[in-house]
C-alpha cells in the first residue's frame, strides 16, 4: 500500500496541471502542488503572500514578503520565522535594513558558499535537499575531520532510479552513472552574531510568537478549503489564495473592530 502511494506521487507530474511540483512536509511524507507563503502582523493580520509550486524553500521567500508588506504600509522592525528563513543572505538582508530576524540558525540552512543553488534547496520540514525536480535526497552523510567543522561536508544522496527518468535529467544526472549526490560545507562561525542574539531573552521571548502563522495557516486550510486546490495552474492557485486570505483578514479586521 505505501509503495503504491509513492508511486502515485510520483506520476501525478503527468497530470494535467503543468505547474504543481512534489513538495515534502517531513522526510516520509510528500503532497503534489503548490505552497502559500506568508507574512502576518502580530494582531494576525496576513500584509503579505506568495504562491509558489511545492517544491520551493521557503526561506528565499522571505525578502519579497518583507518588501510586500512595507509596500502594503507596514513599517518592519522584527520579523519572526522557523530555521529555514536563517539562510545567510536573510541575515545580511535584515542587517543592512536595521530588522531584528528571530529564526533560529540551523548548521545546514546557514552553511556558506555551496554549488548550483538555483539547482538544490534545503527542505527544512524533511531535513534534506531537494532537486528542481522536487524530488527529496534519501539519506546524508557528514565527511571530514571530526571537530573540525570549516572542513567537514554533508553529502546528500539521491534516488538514483529516479533521476534514470527524471524530465530534468538532463545537465544534473549523467546517463550511467550508479549514483546521485550533493555536498555542502558546514561553516559554522559564519553568523556568530546570530548565534549571540538567539541566546537573548528577548529573540526567546519574541519566539513564543510564531505559533501564531501556524494557528493562520489551519484557519485557511480547515474553515476556508485552502487545503487543495480547486483549479489548476499558478494562476488559479495565486486567484484562490487571494479570495481566501481576503476573507480570513476581513473576518480578523471585523473581530478586532468589536
Amino acid at each position: 500500500m505505501k509503495e503504491t502511494v509513492q508511486d502515485d506521487v510520483e506520476h501525478l507530474q503527468i497530470s494535467e496541471d503543468v505547474d504543481a511540483r512534489i513538495g515534502h512536509k517531513s522526510a516520509d511524507s510528500a503532497f503534489f502542488g503548490y505552497k502559500t507563503h506568508l507574512a502576518m502582523t502580530e494582531e494576525r493580520i496576513i500584509t503579505a503572500a506568495i504562491v509558489t509550486t511545492g517544491e520551493k524553500n521557503d526561506g528565499k521567500q522571505l525578502q519579497a514578503l518583507i518588501e510586500k508588506s512595507k509596500a502594503a504600509g507596514m513599517d518592519v522592525r522584527t520579523v519572526i520565522g522557523d530555521m529555514a528563513y536563517s539562510e545567510k543572505d536573510n541575515l545580511i538582508y535584515s542587517k543592512i535594513n536595521d530588522i531584528d530576524l528571530v529564526s533560529k540558525l540551523n548548521p545546514v540552512v546557514s552553511q556558506g558558499n555551496r554549488k548550483k543553488e538555483e539547482e538544490f534547496e534545503f527542505n527544512k520540514d524533511a531535513g534534506m535537499y531537494v532537486c528542481k525536480a522536487g524530488h527529496l535526497a534519501m539519506r546524508r552523510a557528514r565527511q571530514g575531520k571530526k571537530g573540525v567543522s570549516k572542513n567537514q561536508v554533508t553529502t546528500y544522496y539521491f534516488d538514483v532510479s529516479k533521476c534514470k527518468r527524471c524530465p530534468l535529467r538532463e545537465g544534473c544526472y549523467k546517463e550511467g552513472a550508479k549514483s546521485k549526490s550533493y555536498s555542502v560545507s558546514i561553516k559554522s562561525d559564519e553568523h556568530s552574531e546570530q548565534m549571540v542574539f538567539q541566546e537573548s531573552e528577548d529573540f526567546k521571548a519574541k519566539s513564543k510568537e510564531r505559533y501564531k502563522i501556524e494557528a493562520k495557516n489551519s484557519e485557511l486550510k480547515h474553515r476556508h478549503g485552502y487545503d487543495v486546490a480547486t483549479s489548476s495552474g499558478l494562476l488559479g492557485m495565486e486567484l484562490q489564495g487571494a479570495m481566501a486570505i481576503f476573507t480570513v483578514n476581513l473576518k480578523r479586521i471585523l473581530k478586532l473592530n468589536d
